[in-house]
């Protein structure tokens, strides 16, 4: 009895440091991006399917996120659609489509706050920094109309909080910011075998 307790217990740890590892590498993969010079450009654009992305000099808020986990070989645009396909009626309707586009649909905040609730953990939000690690992604609301959507990272910021990566309009930046915005959600994602 005592043996099989012993090996739960060592489950339970490898369980916790593998998952700390990935989003260690999450946090990281985000930190890279911060390298790259990325032009804020919210159009429509047609892109391939699966791992599909659009040019890389440009994007928003979501390819940040879209773009750290492809490092870490998660298709977002995939998973999102293939969860929206099945699932479309749990799925926002705020932009009055019928059907699911590949070219779009994980590109749009609202719908990644649903595949994260449902495919994720979906965490508290409250206004204490230590409750957000990095890995998190966690979503606002600018001026209380606009989704807005980033990571944390391990890096801390003046304010003693975990930084962010996002692009608010100027590229895939590094801020401290997790308290400057209304926060609307927060989320841990990790693929099943990741």
């Amino acid at each position: 009895m005592k043996q099989l307790l012993l090996l739960f217990l060592i489950g339970s740890v490898l369980k916790a440091d593998v998952q700390k590892d990935f989003y260690t590498q999450l946090s990281d993969a985000a930190l890279t991006l911060t390298k790259d010079a990325v032009r804020y450009e919210p159009k429509y654009v047609k892109i391939k399917y699966p791992n599909g992305d659009v040019p890389a000099h440009t994007g928003v808020c979501t390819d940040v996120v879209i773009r750290a986990y492809r490092k870490l070989g998660i298709d977002l645009q995939k998973e999102v659609h293939e969860d929206m396909k099945a699932n479309f009626a749990k799925y926002p309707k705020i932009w009055g489509l019928k059907s699911t586009d590949t070219n779009i649909d994980h590109r749009r905040v609202p719908n990644l706050q649903t595949f994260f609730t449902r495919k994720g953990e979906k965490l508290a939000v409250t206004q204490k920094g230590s409750d957000y690690k990095p890995g998190d992604i966690v979503t606002w609301m600018l001026n209380d109309r606009l989704p807005h959507i980033g990571i944390v990272v391990n890096k801390k910021g003046k304010s003693g909080n975990y930084m962010i990566v996002h692009n608010i309009g100027s590229g895939q930046n590094l801020d401290d910011c997790l308290f400057d915005y209304s926060i609307s959600g927060h989320y841990r994602y990790k693929k099943e075998g990741h």
